[in-house]
């Protein structure tokens, strides 16, 4: 019998595919999760329920701190967000595939499962990653079978799979996100209830007293907040709850899905606003104005990558090297405001600026001599001119 590895979270979807594979496929199936910062009791549930279900073998893997390290830190260092929100779900999904495949290999399995639909990004994240670092098949039940959620909980029934607690949201987490959609989210006119949101206070229950938090910055990665060194998995969480406390991070969008699907999407992410914000600012201080252009492009190509499960095109790689070299230079201090769901930032200060005080102040006439400006002033415009004096003549 063919061994086949299932990324398993032990909710609907997965739960179904265990019998799927064993009943459909003919496979004996090992289920695998991959902790990503996700609740406790979503790391040991799926335990729980692989032995229930009739999986032969069970692997829990902790790759917290190679995901914090590694993924998050990567969004904050190129500032990535995806039409406006920082990216969590997309940023986790080619680690969990590339730890899939390093079980499939010790296995020696021949085909890797996952309970994604041919709705979503997630199918195409998971097998663009599987399929560069291995030569594994690759099965999908839920979409092979084009089952619908009411047949998913049939299905469930008649084999004696547990159903998991009846859940109103589908929600994916992990340490540097939350996404929250279905139910009556579906729906773009129905405002988003209070329900929804766990890491996030409402802008009313936010404290009245404003915070003031300062983040340390080296190369490019958060390495203090308030002056307390953390290492990167403390540094997010820490980010989330101040942030999180004073109603920072809630999104509530229409995304452009890879298919071309528009979905209504719920997102908290208070740790990533508060630190993509102050790194962003920190850049403007140190880099050049080209390299602020520049730095915008790579932020948005980034994350289009990111979005779209191409972790191992080769752009990705070749825009890592450009940007941790450009990182080099974005050390120093930020100060951020925040106030019932606002954020400002306040200070910033760096040794390698080049903002120079002495060179902009009005009271300076020796640096910069104001006379010789005229001859720049004088052709600055010098086409728009041209382009005045034509249309006078016609």
């Amino acid at each position: 019998m063919d061994k086949v590895v299932l990324a398993f979270s032990g909710g609907l979807d997965t739960s179904v595919c265990v019998k799927l594979l064993q009943e459909k496929y003919g496979m004996e199936v090992i289920t695998a999760c991959v902790d990503v910062g996700q609740p406790e009791e979503e790391i040991k549930k799926p335990e729980e329920s692989a032995k229930t279900i009739g999986s032969s073998k069970h692997y829990t893997i902790d790759a917290k701190d190679e995901f914090a390290k590694d993924y998050a830190f990567r969004c904050v260092k190129t500032n990535a967000l995806y039409e406006g929100y920082p990216l969590s779900t997309a940023f986790a999904r080619p680690l969990i595939a590339k730890k899939i495949v390093e079980v499939a290999e010790k296995e020696n399995a021949t085909t890797i499962a996952h309970g994604c639909t041919g709705k979503g990004n997630d199918q195409f994240r998971f097998e663009a990653t599987i399929r560069s670092e291995s030569d594994l098949d690759i099965v999908a039940p839920i979409r092979d079978y084009n089952l619908t959620r009411t047949e998913e909980q049939d299905y469930a029934r008649e084999h004696g799979i547990p159903l998991p607690s009846e859940k109103i949201y589908s929600i994916d987490e992990n340490i540097w996100g939350r996404s929250i959609e279905g139910g009556l989210l579906e729906n773009p006119a129905t405002a988003a209830p209070e329900e929804i949101y766990e890491w996030t206070n409402s802008t009313v229950d936010a404290p009245d007293e404003v915070e003031i938090v300062k983040i340390r910055f080296v190369k490019g990665e958060p390495v203090c907040i308030n002056d307390e060194k953390l290492d990167p998995v403390s540094l997010i969480r820490k980010a989330n709850e101040i942030a999180g406390k004073h109603g920072v991070g809630r999104i509530d969008m229409i995304e452009d899905r890879i298919i071309g699907l528009k979905s209504r999407e719920n997102y908290e992410t208070p740790g990533a606003i508060l630190l993509i914000t102050a790194h962003a600012a920190l850049e403007k201080l140190v880099f050049s104005r080209e390299e602020i252009k520049f730095a915008e492009r790579l932020s948005q190509k980034y994350a289009e990558l990111v979005y779209n499960g191409l972790w191992n095109e080769p752009l990705r790689e070749d825009l890592d090297v450009v940007n941790d070299h450009m990182q080099k230079r974005v050390n120093g201090c930020v100060e951020v405001r925040l106030h019932k769901g606002s954020l400002k930032v306040i200070t910033k200060s760096s040794p390698n600026a080049l903002y120079n005080e002495e060179t902009v102040s009005f009271e300076d006439k020796e640096l910069i001599d104001q006379r010789e400006m005229i001859g720049m002033v004088k052709y600055h415009d010098i086409q728009g001119s041209e382009y005045y004096n034509v249309c006078k003549k016609d």
